[in-house]
């Protein structure tokens, strides 16, 4: 997909924890004996975790091996670019409405690259990525002119840029309680808005939003 001119996008975290929650013992050892386990799950950011670009992020896990990981995050809104500013950029003519696709801040790297996640029935040979069974991914501009004339994907869901982590990175950060993990809902990720999702996510795995504090910890 050709580069986008992008503004800059600003960052506000917190830090700090009221409650500890830890990953499961055996999703530790899952990940040990296979790094791909997370390819199509969701990594719910904890705060504290000390990255103030990723506070409250939730990022669906396109791939994940022994080389590494990619991500996107999917509830982080673009409040200065929408999809009919995108298509215009890139001259492309829309002949429906789309109003229902939205531009994400997808991460940090390439923020000036489009991902397109998407519902797995819509694919483009040779270009799609099959993530799982509800979810793919397409970073060519083939998407984006399908979903300008309405033959993209059911749902979808655009991101500018990408989170990735290098060999043992993402598990590090994992050992180190930065990242929670939780099963891929297409309602959650498509359907609910931004603001709703990092509470979603964890409310999950059972894990009540309220009990994590984003206050500084005291000893």
């Amino acid at each position: 997909m050709p580069q986008l001119r992008r503004a800059s996008q600003s960052h506000c975290g917190e830090a700090g924890l009221l409650v500890i929650v830890r990953q499961p013992p055996h999703l530790r050892a899952m990940i040990a004996r296979d790094p791909s386990f997370l390819a199509g799950q969701l990594l719910i950011a904890m705060p504290g975790m000390g990255d103030l670009r990723f506070d409250r992020s939730v990022i669906f896990l396109c791939a994940h091996s022994a080389e590494g990981a990619m991500g996107l995050i999917v509830n982080k809104p673009a409040p200065d670019l929408n999809f009919a500013d995108l298509l215009a950029q890139l001259k492309i003519p829309a002949s429906v409405e789309l109003a229902d696709t939205r531009v994400h801040f997808g991460g940090p790297v390439e923020h000036g690259r489009g991902f397109v996640l998407h519902s797995a029935e819509y694919t483009v040979q040779e270009s799609s990525l099959a993530v799982s069974s509800d979810f793919a991914m397409t970073a060519t501009v083939d998407i984006l002119q399908d979903l300008a004339r309405g033959a993209g994907p059911a749902r979808s869901l655009l991101a500018l840029g990408y989170a990735g982590w290098g060999p043992g990175q993402l598990e590090g950060e994992i050992q180190a309680n930065g990242w929670l993990t939780a099963p891929a809902d297409a309602e959650l990720v498509f359907g609910l808005r931004d603001s709703e999702k990092w509470g979603a996510a964890l409310r999950s795995i059972s894990i009540d939003p309220r009990l994590l504090s984003a206050e500084g910890g005291r000893a």
